[in-house]
C-alpha cells in the first residue's frame, strides 16, 4: 500500500529539520542535548517516553536527557512510572539515606523498567551537590498488583490517628492480600476468582475509607499533621482506583467494559505528578519517565476502539504549555512484546521480538525515509511547517501501532536507529 501524501511532506520536513544526537552514553559530554532547551522552554513537567520497557537504548537515551535536564536546566525532581507509595523509600535512598548497595532490596519486587541507574546517579548527583535531584512514585502500587504497598502504610497512620478504623482496614488488607501479585497482569486474573462478594466488599469498604479520610480531614490533621494526612489519603486513594482497575480489566477482557475504563490508573498517574508539584518546593521542575502510551497528550485507541485517556492528556489539560511531552521510539531492530503467563514472576513472559520495517504512514517510516539515525525531532514545529500541518497517524507501541495524530499526541520525537532488548530479564 503506498504512503499517504501528508506522509512524503512530513518525510521531507523530517529531512530538513531533525537534529542529530551524537551520543548514547549516559556519561558523554551533554552539548549534543542542548536543541532540547529551547524545546521545552518553561515547562514544569518534561515526559520521556518510550514505545516499549525493556529497551537498552530507550534507558540510556532517558539517562542522558535526565542528566541534561537537571544539570543544565534546572529540574530536580524526576518521577517515575513506579508506584505512589513505594517512592519515598527510593527517594531517601537517593538522598543518600542507607548504603550504596541497598537500591536492589529496593526494587526487588519492582518490574525491572530501567530505574535503577537513573537513581544511582542521582545518588552519586546528590553526594557533590547543593541543589538535590528527589525521586517520586506517581503509579497505582505494584503497578496495579497489589493493594498492600498503598494500604499497609495506611494502616499504621490509622493505628495513631483513628483507631476505630481498624477493623475496616484490616478487612481490606485481608481481602487484597488473598490476590496480591507483583503486577496487574499476575493479580488481575487471581482476582477474577474472588468471590463477587469479597470483590464488593472489597471495593465497599475503600470507598468508606476514603469518603471517612475527606469527610473528617480536620479531624485527622489536628490529630497529627498536614504532610501525613495528604500523603496517607493519597495512598488510599491508590488502592482505590487500583481496585476500579481490576474492574475494567476483567471488562476489558470479557467484552463488557465501558469505553475508556482503563483510564483509571492514567488519571491517577496524572493527579500524582500534579500533587508532587504541589508538596515540592515551588518553582519545581519535573522530569516524568512512563511508556509513551501514558504521556501522549491524546486519546488511546485500539482497533478503532477508545480504549484510555492518557496521563499525558490529563496533564496537558491542566498545565497546557508547561507540560511537555518527548517520545523515544527506533526503526529497527528488536523489541520487548509482554505476553500473559500467569507462571512467570510478573504475570507475563517478554518475548524479544524482531521488528518489521516501518508502517507506511507510522512516524518511524518517516524517520526511516528520511534516511535519519539517532536524532531529535520538534514536533511543534512541525504542525505549522510541514504541509498542511500534518503528519504521521501511528507510531510503534511494543512490535504494534498506536493509530493517533502524533504531531498532537507529542511535542518531539527522539529516534534511534535501532533497539535492543535488555539482556538481564531472565527471571522475568
Amino acid at each position: 500500500m503506498p504512503a499517504p501524501t501528508h506522509h512524503t511532506s512530513f518525510t521531507g520536513w523530517l529531512g530538513a529539520h531533525a537534529v542529530p544526537l551524537t551520543h548514547l552514553d549516559p556519561e558523554a559530554p551533554l552539548d549534543d542535548l542542548e536543541p532540547l532547551r529551547e524545546l521545552i522552554g518553561s515547562a514544569r513537567v518534561v515526559a520521556i517516553g518510550e514505545n516499549s520497557h525493556f529497551i537498552t537504548e530507550f534507558s540510556l537515551l532517558r539517562q542522558r536527557i535526565l542528566r541534561f535536564l537537571a544539570e543544565r536546566c534546572g529540574f530536580t525532581v524526576l518521577a517515575f512510572e513506579y508506584g505512589f507509595s513505594e517512592g519515598f523509600s527510593l527517594d531517601a535512598w537517593a538522598r543518600g539515606e542507607g548504603h550504596d548497595d541497598e537500591l536492589a532490596a529496593h526494587l526487588a519486587a519492582a518490574i525491572p523498567i530501567g530505574m535503577d541507574e537513573p537513581l544511582r546517579w542521582i545518588r552519586r548527583h546528590n553526594a557533590t551537590t547543593g541543589v538535590p535531584v528527589r525521586f517520586a512514585g506517581i503509579d497505582i502500587p505494584a503497578a496495579g498488583g497489589s493493594l498492600l504497598p498503598a494500604l499497609a502504610p495506611v494502616a499504621d497512620y490509622l493505628r495513631r490517628i483513628d483507631p476505630e478504623t481498624l477493623p475496616m482496614i484490616q478487612k481490606a488488607l485481608r481481602i487484597a492480600g488473598s490476590f496480591a501479585g507483583a503486577s496487574a497482569a499476575a493479580a488481575a486474573p487471581a482476582w477474577t476468582r474472588l468471590a463477587a462478594a469479597e470483590q464488593d466488599a472489597l471495593s465497599a469498604t475503600l470507598m468508606r475509607l476514603l469518603l471517612r479520610f475527606r469527610a473528617v480531614a480536620p479531624l485527622y490533621v489536628s490529630r497529627g499533621d498536614q504532610r501525613s494526612y495528604d500523603v496517607a489519603l493519597r495512598r488510599l486513594e491508590a488502592a482505590c482506583h487500583a481496585d476500579y482497575g481490576f474492574r475494567a480489566m476483567a471488562g476489558l477482557y470479557d467484552g463488557s467494559g465501558l469505553t475508556a475504563d482503563t483510564s483509571a490508573r492514567d488519571v491517577y498517574m496524572a493527579g500524582s505528578v500534579l500533587w508532587h508539584l504541589k508538596h515540592f518546593e515551588p518553582g519545581t521542575r519535573i522530569v516524568l519517565a512512563a511508556h509513551n502510551a501514558h504521556i501522549q497528550k491524546t486519546p488511546v485507541f485500539f482497533d478503532g476502539r477508545l480504549t484510555g485517556l492518557p496521563m499525558g492528556q490529563y496533564l496537558h489539560n491542566a498545565l497546557g504549555d508547561a507540560y511537555t511531552a518527548l517520545a523515544l521510539t527506533s526503526i529497527t531492530g528488536h523489541t520487548a512484546d509482554m505476553r500473559p503467563d500467569e507462571n512467570a514472576r510478573f504475570g507475563f513472559a517478554i518475548d524479544t521480538t524482531a521488528l518489521q520495517p516501518p508502517e507506511p504512514g507510522s512516524v518511524e517510516a518517516a524517520f526511516a525515509d528520511a534516511g535519519l539515525g539517532l536524532c531529535v525531532a520538534d514536533l511543534r514545529r512541525a504542525r505549522t511547517e510541514a504541509s498542511g500541518g500534518t503528519g504521521p497517524d501511528r507510531i510503534r507501541i511494543q512490535s504494534a501501532y498506536v493509530h493517533t495524530p502524533v504531531l498532537d499526541a507529542f511535542d518531539a520525537i527522539l529516534t534511534t536507529p535501532a533497539s535492543t532488548v535488555a539482556g538481564d530479564l531472565e527471571n522475568t
